[in-house]
């Protein structure tokens, strides 16, 4: 009832995104649909729907992903302070995000499955006159079963692949359990590095503060004395420089260790957030499957008839494709270290800080789209003068897969901006021109399209290659 009530209560944008995650999962379920059709219409050879079932794990792929970039944008199930204590935790509200996508993939489904039965002639007749009935088996009973299996693939796997993404974690670091070990005869950690004897330095460890409760009681005597009482009392502030200060600076570093929660000391600055790793394994896997394709053989994948060789051309497309994947992170990080490099402004820093702390979020994304927009312009060149013909099913599984990369790089985008809400609040409160935001903004895009768009272009052609000698 919480998950209805949010569908219904949500923006007019976010219910657009619903949309079309209704969209594509009704589209991948008539192409599930199509398959067990086909399936039907041919029963003297079975084994030929199954590469066409293979080909459905594209875009199902496909439309798991955009649900679950969906869901992560989702406002209504965002945590936000007070909802705890009415119940609604970071595993309700987990559960409320499965929940809607669950409803999102599942009306898809229906709708899948009613357009299924329309053309095929099971609610009121044949329509468009009957062209619809070759490739799904129009005169054959549909089982029931099967094609409801067929369709709960979709809701299931969005559904779990959200709350696996979503689940709630513990934002604290892991405590480790074993004790450390420091110097010989020592208990645990020594408070600082020391030197070259300076534990047996003539009293070292008799002016370090002997308990807790007396260092606490030298601060605050300390910190309540005049400000003239250290230079009028020289014997006493010669011994207070000596119980805290000796030549090695031992003594400073016990203290500072003593008093790990004082409330003058300030917090350390935040470490810097570390380039992806992905890149150097993206480039060697994208090198691994063009070179799979390259010796592979020169048989182009068919559609329904693969051979040994176009296995291998397939095999070397999808380690391909992984690695365009793998790298994305990798390379939208260097491309904003790249902007700030040789001197740069305000506009070039912002725009190259802004890619750099958003590299794992958008180079995702445009790693998928990268390897989407090389397979398909491979293909378009592998069968341009070919007697090749595409069918109805496999444009629309081309624009199920196409349409679900474009707008999980428009979500992603949409879920950057939303994080770095804050910072641009802030930098307009600092007096920040909106324009100067705005060429930011492009200059990020701009810069993505040039390193993303020759890469794109340079893989399908490599992979086409070996193809089309």
């Amino acid at each position: 009832m919480l998950a209805l009530r949010l569908t219904r209560a949500a923006r007019p944008a976010v219910q657009l995104r619903r949309l079309l995650v209704t969209a594509a999962s009704g589209g991948t379920g008539f192409l599930l649909l199509g398959t067990l059709g086909y399936a039907l219409g041919h029963p003297e050879t079975p084994g030929t729907a199954l590469p066409r079932l293979a080909w459905c794990v594209v875009p199902l792929a496909a439309t798991v992903y955009f649900a679950l970039a969906v869901a992560r944008t989702d406002p209504g199930t965002r945590p936000r302070p007070g909802l705890s204590a009415v119940g609604l935790g970071p595993a309700r509200l987990m559960a409320v995000s499965a929940l809607t996508t669950a409803l999102s993939t599942s009306l898809g489904s229906l709708l899948a499955l009613a357009a299924f039965l329309h053309l095929r002639g099971d609610l009121k007749g044949l329509p468009f006159d009957g062209a619809a009935a070759g490739f799904l088996a129009a005169g054959e009973p549909l089982p029931l079963p099967g094609a409801l299996t067929l369709l709960a693939l979709v809701p299931a796997l969005a559904c779990a692949t959200v709350a696996l993404a979503l689940r709630p974690r513990d934002p604290r670091p892991a405590r480790r359990d074993a004790r450390p070990l420091g110097r010989f005869g020592a208990y645990g950690h020594t408070a600082g590095r020391e030197t070259f004897g300076a534990y047996g330095r003539f009293g070292t460890r008799l002016r370090a503060p002997a308990r807790r409760g007396e260092s606490d009681r030298d601060t605050g005597d300390a910190a309540d004395r005049p400000s003239g009482a250290d230079s009028a009392g020289g014997a006493d502030g010669a011994r207070t420089d000596g119980a805290t200060v000796d030549g090695t600076g031992t003594g400073a570093a016990e203290a500072a260790a003593a008093h790990p929660e004082g409330a003058g000391a300030l917090a350390p600055p935040p470490a810097p957030r570390a380039a992806p790793a992905g890149l150097p394994w993206g480039v060697a896997t994208v090198a691994a499957g063009l070179t799979v394709q390259a010796y592979a053989g020169r048989t182009v994948p068919a559609l329904v008839h693969l051979p040994a060789d176009a296995v291998a051309v397939l095999a070397g497309w999808v380690l391909t494709a992984f690695g365009l994947v793998l790298a994305g992170p990798g390379l939208t990080h260097l491309c904003g270290r790249l902007l700030q490099s040789a001197r740069p402004g305000a506009l070039r820093l912002l725009a190259g800080r802004g890619l750099m702390a958003e590299a794992t979020r958008i180079g995702r994304p445009l790693g998928v789209l990268c390897a989407v927009t090389s397979a398909a312009y491979a293909l378009t060149a592998l069968s341009h003068g070919t007697a090749t013909a595409f069918g109805p099913l496999t444009t629309l599984g081309a624009l199920v897969v196409t349409g679900c990369t474009v707008a999980t790089l428009l979500t992603a985008a949409v879920e950057a901006r939303q994080c770095r809400a804050e910072t641009t609040a802030a930098l307009l409160r600092l007096g920040a021109p909106a324009t100067m935001l705005r060429g930011a903004a492009l200059l990020r895009a701009a810069a993505l399209l040039v390193l993303f768009g020759p890469l794109t272009l340079a893989v399908a052609d490599l992979a086409a290659l070996p193809s089309a000698r």
